[in-house]
Formats: structure tokens, C-alpha cells, sequence
């Protein structure tokens, strides 16, 4: 049975006031154990205290980003060991602004990867294409490069430590959506890459999560589709009312 997850990505908001304030309300909201594993994704600045904050419950504190050296003279930049000593195990890793403004490259990608996958943290790998890739039929060839390159020369073993999030970037701050049908269409693609690459057994246990606009009033329909596993949720997930109502949607 694979895991039903929904993830909020937070991206660069909320100051630790903010992020203490967004964090009570979701407590609040939390009046049942949710069907779905919960995460949440503050900046590098507000981790420990989201941890802190969210001890005795099961909700997971996951980074956004993090560097894939172990250490060294890389000024500003975050490691895995680092974010393991603060109560950080799960990273977010090629986000679709990472790799439009920060221009990480696959091969990047496939380094942060090992050097997450190598520290025993979970890896939510974000990949997907743009509003011209699709207009020209090119979103299943780009989204099995994405894979590719990073992913598929992992052993299987380090499949257990991988979520997957398709994000149709067209979809993501725009308002625009997959339909449903697009999204398990994709989601199946990506499945059926992952037996063909890794094995049955990947492809069947791995979770796929969808990251496009998802909000309270899409989320149902779309985590109704047989492939779709879950969420990587933006802009709703900083208020705890639509965030948890996502959640509940399963």
C-alpha cells in the first residue's frame, strides 16, 4: 500500500512569528489523525522551531533545498548533516524555481540526490514541464529526461527513501490546473517509467504526489485517481484552514 502524503511547500514566506502563528492554527485544525502522512516545508531560518513546535504530533518537518557536498567553504549553503542535527529528515529537491532561477541542471540534481539518499533522508524529487513542452507533446520525453538523469541510476534499495512529485510548472502560482485526467494520465506515464527502470516493485510502492494548484475544492477529484498519491501544496497550504482541508480530502 503506498503512502497517501500531502506536503506544504512554504516557500520564501512567513518570518518565525508568522511561521509560530501559521503553526498554531494548524494544530488547531488537527482535531483527527489524518488518513495522509502531513509535511510541511518552512525556510532554512524557521526549521527547528517548526520542529520544536510540532513535537507530539506526526506531522513532518521537511527542508526545501540543501547543498550536495558534506561540508565545506560554500557560503550561504545548507548540508544534510545540518539539517539532520535540527530534527530534519526529508529534503525537497528540484523544485521547478530551483531549477528556473537557481539553474540546477540534472546532473546537479543526481548529486543532491545520492548525497541525501547517502545521509538516510527522504527525497521528494519535483520534476515536470513547462507550458511549451506540452503545447508541443514533448511533457512525457521531458518529464522521463527529468527521471533520468537523476534518479534511475540509483540502486533499488534507495527507492524505499523517494517520493515523487510531478509538477506541470504551466500549473504552479498561475491558477491553471491539470484537470484530474491530465494528472493521472501523467502520473500513470510516471509509473509505468518506473517499472520499466527500476522494477514492479518501485513502480507499485513509490509515491507519485501532484504540485499544481491544488486547492480545497480540487483536491478530492484529483486524489481520487488511482496514481495520484497526494499533493505538493503551495500557496494553500500557508493557510491552515485550505491546508488541512486538502488534507481531509482522501
Amino acid at each position: 500500500m503506498r503512502d497517501k502524503i500531502v506536503a506544504g511547500n512554504w516557500k520564501m514566506n512567513n518570518d518565525l512569528a508568522e511561521t509560530e502563528e501559521l503553526l498554531g492554527k494548524l494544530k488547531m485544525q488537527m482535531v483527527k489523525e489524518p488518513e495522509a502522512t502531513v509535511m510541511v516545508a518552512p525556510s532554512f531560518t524557521n526549521l527547528y522551531p517548526t520542529f520544536q513546535a510540532l513535537k507530539g504530533t506526526s506531522v513532518i518537518v521537511a527542508a526545501q533545498n540543501m547543498h550536495e557536498s558534506e561540508n565545506g567553504a560554500f557560503t550561504g549553503e545548507i548540508s544534510a548533516s545540518m539539517l539532520k542535527s535540527v530534527g530534519v529528515n526529508t529534503v525537497i529537491l528540484g523544485h521547478s524555481e530551483r531549477r528556473a532561477y537557481f539553474h540546477e541542471t540534472g546532473e546537479l540534481l543526481a548529486k543532491k540526490v545520492k548525497t541525501a539518499i547517502d545521509n538516510g533522508m527522504t527525497v521528494i524529487f519535483c520534476f515536470g514541464e513547462e507550458l511549451e513542452d506540452r503545447k508541443n507533446d514533448k511533457h512525457f520525453d521531458l518529464v522521463e529526461q527529468q527521471l533520468k538523469e537523476a534518479l534511475f541510476n540509483l540502486p533499488q534499495s534507495s527507492w524505499k527513501n523517494i517520493i515523487l512529485a510531478y509538477e506541470p510548472v504551466w500549473a504552479i502560482g498561475t491558477g491553471e490546473t491539470a484537470s484530474p485526467e491530465q494528472a493521472q494520465e501523467m502520473h500513470k506515464h510516471i509509473r509505468n517509467l518506473l517499472n520499466k527502470n527500476v522494477g514492479k516493485e518501485v513502480a507499485e510502492n513509490t509515491s507519485i504526489l501532484y504540485g499544481g494548484s491544488v486547492k480545497p475544492n480540487n483536491a478530492k477529484e484529483i486524489f481520487a485517481k488511482e496514481d495520484v498519491d497526494g499533493g505538493l501544496i503551495g500557496g494553500a497550504s500557508l493557510n491552515a484552514v485550505d491546508f488541512m482541508a486538502i488534507v481531509n480530502s482522501f
